[in-house]
């Protein structure tokens, strides 16, 4: 693999492949649009029915053996054992709702349910690891975009699911089982690691609003496209007008490796037809001149604070050595904010801090989400996909807004540690 800077094409390549990736991996959010049809056609109770949910969330959430995995094998493996989760969960539900294969057990629904909802975890941390590694001074901020389209992947699968797949509950687990393994085939190539760039690029900060910008419409234009087709019931041709417009809009990332594309066919291009001119030795030695001569002095304070991280490099070096001829044995743990190992994050308190934040934040969201339907029913609304829409607009701008929150006091700490 070719080593390449960040800032480049291939890295927002990356990044624009892994927003299709990401709104796969929502595919644990669409139990709603299906799990009536379960309880109707395959006779379940509600009691049965709670329970494909606990297993709907268990699938989704586990992430420790993909977290583990991303850790040893590069992104496409990840994201083809994503595809397979996929294919064979969703193909067992799609032979049991349509009854092509009859009287399957319910533990083995339970499962196959289970394996289908931990391709997203295997989905989302494929990109959003490999992305956060590409883009390493602009972490919050990925995180939160890629976040953010899993959000609304939601509202994507409902608009899916009324206008392509005509509210067709068995049509949806096969377009889950087929549809998300070939597009993790398509984006596989592009999901790649890239050797991030040693300085922060001036046009990064621009691209990610563009980013930004282009998810906040999405989730408006699909949230009111669902809610006034509910109302007004368009034809075929003007709904799926919409649906074009929505996948234009699931496009939108790729603009930026675009625009870097003709950019440089632009100033490459007078490069290419020149004829080569003789240049007079004046004009040479005053070239040579101002390449020698630094533009701008380096301050006292810049001298200061690089004379400081040479010397903390230094003592890292010394200690690296000492700790390799067997001065030192022990070796240093590793600081807020560097990388931990699954067993020492275990002994701090932030990771149990994170996780009890996590558990009760996010289980108060899968509970709802899991009997939204049933909540529906019993208000007389049998269209859930309305609800699923606002859930998941809600959702993305909860994700959205904490990836630029963070990144906002991230980088005003920095900036207060540096000063």
């Amino acid at each position: 693999m070719v080593n390449l800077k960040a800032g480049t094409r291939p890295p927002w390549v990356g990044l624009g492949a892994a927003v299709w990736v990401q709104i796969a991996s929502g595919n644990a959010y669409n139990f709603p649009l299906y799990s009536h049809s379960l309880k109707s056609v395959l006779g379940f109770n509600q009691h049965q029915l709670t329970m494909l949910g606990v297993a709907n969330d268990v699938g989704e959430n586990v992430g420790l053996i993909p977290g583990i995995a991303c850790n040893k094998f590069p992104p496409w493996v990840i994201l083809l054992i994503g595809a397979l989760a996929c294919f064979f969960g969703y193909g067992v539900l799609w032979l049991a709702l349509t009854s092509k294969v009859q009287s399957l057990p319910y533990w083995l629904l339970c499962l196959a349910l289970c394996v289908a909802t931990n391709s997203s975890a295997w989905l989302s941390t494929a990109v959003l690891v490999t992305n956060m590694r590409n883009f390493p001074l602009s972490r919050g901020t990925v995180a939160g975009v890629l976040k953010g389209y899993g959000g609304i992947s939601a509202a994507v699968f409902t608009e899916i699911y009324s206008t392509l797949l005509h509210n067709s509950s068995s049509k949806l687990l096969m377009f889950l089982a087929l549809g998300i393994p070939v597009l993790c085939f398509i984006v596989m190539y592009f999901v790649r690691a890239c050797t991030p760039a040693s300085g922060e690029d001036s046009s990064e900060h621009a691209h990610f609003l563009f980013t930004q910008g282009a998810l906040i419409v999405l989730g408006l234009y699909v949230l009111t496209t669902t809610i006034l087709n509910h109302i007004f019931h368009f034809s075929a041709p003007v709904s799926n007008t919409f649906l074009v417009i929505m996948v234009v809009l699931l496009m939108a990332p790729f603009a930026i490796p675009i625009k870097m594309t003709f950019h440089r066919m632009r100033v490459s291009k007078p490069e290419m037809h020149h004829q080569p001119v003789e240049t007079p030795d004046s004009v040479i030695q005053e070239d040579n001149a101002d390449k020698t001569e630094p533009l701008l002095k380096s301050s006292s304070s810049t001298t200061a604070l690089g004379s400081f991280r040479e010397n903390v490099e230094a003592s890292e070096v010394a200690m690296l050595l000492a700790e390799g001829e067997g001065a030192v044995k022990k070796k240093r743990r590793p600081k807020r904010g560097e990388d931990f190992r699954f067993t020492e994050a275990l002994i701090k308190a932030d990771f149990w801090l994170l996780f009890f934040v996590y558990f009760v934040g996010v289980g108060s969201g899968v509970t709802v989400l899991n009997n939204l339907a049933q909540i529906g029913i019993a208000q007389g609304v049998h269209d859930t996909t309305i609800l699923l829409s606002l859930f998941s607009f809600c959702n993305f701008v909860g994700r959205l807004g904490g990836g630029i929150v963070s990144e906002h006091f991230v980088r005003l700490l920095h900036s207060f540690l540096i000063g």
